[in-house]
């Protein structure tokens, strides 16, 4: 009876608890998780269709991907078996439409990216919160103590190219800064924090949803 005292205390206390799964347009499944007010998906979208059946352009090319300046998506070295783990990578163009997750759930602003880092403690400690415990190159501080399960799943710069696999993860947010510029939120490897930052539309980052 002690022993189940204990852990009903730990699981009540805990800053998060997994909650029922989601399932996009696709039939891709997602694991969420609350964290304070808020219920994210723990798992980066993978959706090949906007939730009303629409394609989202594939570019694999890094000439075609160069030169976006809308929606497209791609996985992490155009290698569709990095999808189970890290998710796909799309242009900001993909989430401007509006309908990128599942029905009742949304890219999240810059804003609710920062009620996620506030009730974690902050920008400057978030980021450890967030990461997975493995996965990660270098001298990873993640604890996933959040649920988020933040993986490193690399990003697909404006100019073409695969980069930062291992040591890396960004999420976009839908709130721009300027007609050319996006806010996002990421992971390093060898970095507690939770990074704020504004990219060119055109890079492939993760998508994060938010339930509404």
């Amino acid at each position: 009876m002690k022993y189940i005292y204990i852990l009903s205390s730990l699981l009540l206390f805990s800053n998060y608890h997994l909650n029922a799964q989601v399932t996009d347009v696709v039939d891709n499944t997602y694991k969420t998780v609350v964290i304070g007010t808020q219920t994210w998906m723990a798992e980066n979208l993978k959706t090949t269709k906007y939730n009303n059946g629409t394609l989202i352009p594939l570019v694999t090319g890094e000439n075609a991907w160069s030169v976006l300046e809308s929606p497209a998506y791609c996985f992490y070295d155009n290698n569709e078996s990095n999808k189970s783990k890290y998710g796909a990578l799309y242009t900001w163009y993909a989430v401007a439409k509006g309908n990128l997750c599942p029905t009742g759930w949304h890219v999240p602003t810059d804003a609710e990216w920062t009620v996620l880092s506030s009730f974690l403690g902050g920008e400057e400690v978030a980021g450890s919160k967030m990461k997975s415990v493995s996965g990660w190159t270098d001298d990873n501080s993640g604890t996933n103590s959040s649920g988020f399960t933040g993986l490193p799943g690399g990003n697909r710069p404006s100019f073409g190219s695969f980069s930062d696999i291992n040591s890396y993860s960004s999420w976009w947010s839908k709130s721009e800064d300027d007609v050319m510029y996006a806010w996002n939120r990421y992971l390093l490897s060898s970095d507690s924090g939770l990074g704020r930052s504004n990219f060119s539309k055109g890079h492939g980052f993760s998508v994060r949803c938010l339930k509404d």
